[in-house]
């Protein structure tokens, strides 16, 4: 919900600090690699130390980075963004090691329901954040009330967590309580991973995904806004508060569509994951393949009707969802349990560097750059940004590919770590070369 506070009042803090596009964007993207560089971090000592405490104290720094944010003034836009970036320390600990706890709590289909009421609140959280940061601002006149309005939520989780929250053994799902001791080196662990190609194809997937919802959603409402000036049924912000229903609407569109793709996502895993070993990694390319065209068509459409372009949108967005509790679940059967948590680091890490920490910043930079050639024209300034926006879809489109790829790998992925986590060691296989100028007599039929 944070995370996209600031995008749903972003023209507001763009005339009070007097910045553009792409500076705008920073805002995001500081957030984003703050989030990156600390969930290597969170990830090794999640599979070492005890993780509540470790989630308790990143929330705890976010709580208070998020309220003084809420007082910056206008001569100092770098301490806004220092600030930023300092936030991603609460997200960095919880999206690590949240999920990791899940996995440690149930198994089969009860953990991926599970799981998907967990991820169900990412698009959610995302939508009210649009929603109630727009809507505060609006009530009291001044966009810094929004962000001090979800601090105080965040006492709240805080509280839940520290007398709510179980810490299971690591691996209790899978045996029966018992849990499961490891001692491996971090280098180990990431190059146990790397050679893990469900995991390392699936992130890669996931990472295009990123990239096209964090430029998505920080874009979005401002674009809309800009479509709507041009066709002249909205007049351009000049002053403080600026008009934000557009992030109101699209903040209500994202809660409804996330809630529906996550449960036909869940829906769609449970009915056929028995029938189709490979069905998880299908259903994510489904949703990613379906969405490129939805929202291509939501971007072309834009300057000559927004409904249309809400209707695309909203099937996108659907279809994108379908992927978040699928995700997770892939990471958690693909991955033994004393390296979930570094492997949910390294793919945060990678999935926000090269997804969703760049393209807003990315969007901006294109769009600032298109502008110059016609500054004053509110025309070109919605076309600009329009321009840059069309990256989104063939991005979409290359994750969908990656979820294809990793459909070939996800059945001897998923036996090999449960043979792992039962304490048998996978098969090896002999190379051929081993064997050339030998006999079937030479080779051990034990290891094949």
């Amino acid at each position: 919900m944070d995370r996209y506070t600031i995008a749903g009042v972003l023209q507001s803090i763009q005339k009070y600090f007097d910045i553009g596009d792409s500076t705008s964007g920073l805002l995001q993207t500081v957030f984003i690699c703050s989030f990156i560089f600390l969930a290597p971090v969170f990830g090794y000592l999640g599979d070492r130390y005890n993780r509540k405490f470790l989630m308790i104290g990143g929330l705890s720094v976010w709580l208070m980075t998020t309220l003084a944010s809420s007082f910056v003034s206008e001569s100092y836009f770098w301490v806004l963004v220092l600030l930023r970036a300092l936030v991603g320390t609460g997200e960095a600990s919880y999206s690590t090691i949240a999920p990791t706890i899940i996995g440690d709590l149930f198994s089969g289909p009860t953990r991926t329901v599970m799981i998907s009421a967990f991820y169900i609140f990412i698009p959610v959280g995302s939508g009210l954040g649009y929603i109630v940061g727009s809507s505060v601002a609006s009530a009291t006149g001044d966009w810094r009330w929004a962000l001090r309005l979800n601090p105080v939520l965040g006492v709240l989780g805080l509280l839940l967590l520290l007398f709510l929250c179980p810490n299971p053994p690591r691996g209790a799902s899978e045996t029966q309580g018992e849990g499961i001791v490891a001692r491996s080196s971090y280098r180990e662990d990431v190059t146990y991973l790397l050679k893990n190609k469900s995991f390392v194809l699936s992130s890669l997937g996931v990472t295009a995904m990123a990239f096209l919802t964090g430029a998505l959603a920080f874009w979005t409402p401002t674009f809309l806004t800009r479509a709507q000036v041009i066709q002249g049924t909205k007049s351009a912000c000049t002053t403080d508060p600026c008009d934000t229903s557009d992030s109101y609407i699209f903040g209500a569109l994202t809660v409804v569509t996330g809630i529906l793709g996550v449960s036909l996502g869940t829906v769609l895993s449970q009915k056929l994951r028995d029938r189709v070993p490979n069905a998880d990694p299908l259903i994510c390319a489904m949703g990613m393949l379906g969405s490129a065209p939805c929202l291509f068509l939501a971007i072309v459409l834009a300057s000559t009707s927004i409904p249309a372009t809400y209707v695309f949108v909203a099937i996108g967005e659907v279809l994108l969802s379908l992927n978040w509790p699928i995700l997770a679940d892939i990471l958690l059967y693909v991955v033994v349990p004393t390296r979930r948590a570094t492997a949910e680091a390294l793919q945060i890490m990678v999935i926000h560097l090269l997804g969703d920490a760049g393209s807003p910043y990315l969007i901006g930079l294109i769009s600032d750059g298109l502008s110059t050639y016609n500054p004053d024209s509110p025309v070109w300034s919605f076309q600009s940004l329009e321009y840059s926006f069309l990256l989104c879809p063939f991005v979409g489109v290359l994750g969908g590919l990656f979820f294809l790829l990793t459909a070939l790998y996800i059945t001897q992925d998923r036996r090999a770590a449960q043979l792992l986590a039962e304490g048998v060691p996978t098969p090896q296989l002999v190379p051929v070369a081993e064997i050339v100028g030998g006999t079937l007599d030479d080779v051990d039929h034990s290891v094949c």
